[in-house]
């Protein structure tokens, strides 16, 4: 029956698909080159420089030439940089360096474009999943903690302070005078150093798993002479201060957790009864089909699969994934013991959703 009920062929609607799969294929590439233009300086390098030639951008660089000439030819075909035949020179526009240097933070996408390549290393190890099940553990992806320090500088270290604070109430202020912070699932605890060094009369707690996160945290710490800081590799499941923090927080931490609902509910019970909890986590729908216009909605749900989702099934846990979505994050911290859930949104960031949680009042 439903065979007879099949659309005919619609040749224009073919041909058109292979124009997108064929666009689709180029910025593929393309990604893997910005990746490379970013971790190799090139952007950094290009952004100070006047129209160059390819051995003058690979002396200014310390790179090597050959390999310069190739990438810039990806640059230039993929119209990201443009090119004088004439004079055989290569520059960069000042509107397109805005979105591709380090000093653009936190608008640099070219630091973004590093997760391609970083999910692409574990493609088969993510393809036998699909087969047998299971994940793939935080340990086979190689710099990891590298990429999502260089992502959370521009998302949270950046912002911090200014923006990110002012969205809880007063809390600034309590801050100055000396209070309790703890983040859950730190990484190297760069965000706890951050708000460590403007605020030297409260102290700072990082919990996080991953011992080499840490350890990078600590060397970080000792770097700035900061004594208000605290950082334990500890399995954040399993940790259980009671009543113990005036601010507990957490940056895109909850959803990889192999028990995301155990680790909310630590977090509830270590909070002060007047404490808050602050949670910056993916923005978007449980549902995918409120998800169709989200800018970057093809990116997370593929983040997610291969790695998010990945890491918490390698610990046999729940695979949240990156796109949980607001409706099961709101119904969760309800779960959990908040009763008070605010969710916030910032211009500078269209991927997270800002949940300012207060507990449930109890007579």
């Amino acid at each position: 029956m439903s065979g007879n009920n099949k659309k005919p062929f619609n040749e224009n609607r073919s041909e058109q698909f292979a124009v997108k799969i064929l666009a689709v294929l180029n910025n593929g590439a393309l990604s893997l080159m910005i990746s490379v233009g970013h971790r190799t300086g090139l952007f950094d390098t290009m952004s100070g420089l006047p129209p160059s030639t390819s051995h003058e951008i690979a002396e200014a660089a310390g790179l090597n030439e050959r390999y310069v000439r190739e990438w810039l030819g990806a640059m230039t075909t993929g119209e990201i940089v443009e090119h004088d035949h004439e004079n055989n020179t290569f520059s960069i526009p000042d509107e397109y360096s805005v979105w591709l240097t380090r000093a653009a933070a936190p608008n640099n996408m070219a630091v973004t474009s590093q997760w391609i390549s970083l999910l692409g290393s574990v493609e088969s190890k993510i393809v036998e999943c699909f087969h047998k099940g299971g994940g793939v553990p935080y340990e086979a992806y190689e710099r990891f903690h590298e990429v999502m320090s260089e992502e959370s500088h521009q998302t949270v270290i950046v912002p911090l302070i200014d923006d990110l604070l002012p969205l809880v109430p007063g809390i600034r202020e309590k801050l100055e005078t000396g209070i309790e912070v703890l983040d859950v699932g730190c990484g190297s605890g760069y965000a706890m150093a951050e708000m460590a060094k403007e605020f030297p009369n409260s102290h700072f707690t990082g919990y996080d798993l991953s011992p080499e996160a840490i350890e990078r945290g600590k060397e970080r710490a000792k770097e700035l002479g900061l004594k208000n800081i605290n950082l334990e590799a500890k399995n954040v499941a399993e940790f259980n201060d009671e009543k113990k923090f005036d601010l507990v927080m957490t940056f895109d931490a909850i959803h990889d957790q192999a028990d995301p609902a155990c680790v909310l509910s630590n977090i509830e019970r270590a909070l002060k009864d007047d404490g808050v909890y602050f949670m910056q986590d993916i923005a978007g729908s449980s549902h995918v089909h409120n998800n169709m216009d989200h800018p970057v909605g093809t990116l997370l749900y593929t983040t997610s699969c291969m790695h998010c989702m990945s890491v918490s099934l390698a610990q046999e846990g729940k695979g949240l994934g990156a796109m949980w979505g607001k409706e099961i994050a709101s119904e969760m911290l309800r779960e959990a013991g908040f009763g008070e859930i605010e969710i916030k949104e910032l211009p500078h960031d269209p991927i997270n959703y800002y949940y300012i949680s207060r507990k449930y009042q109890r007579a």
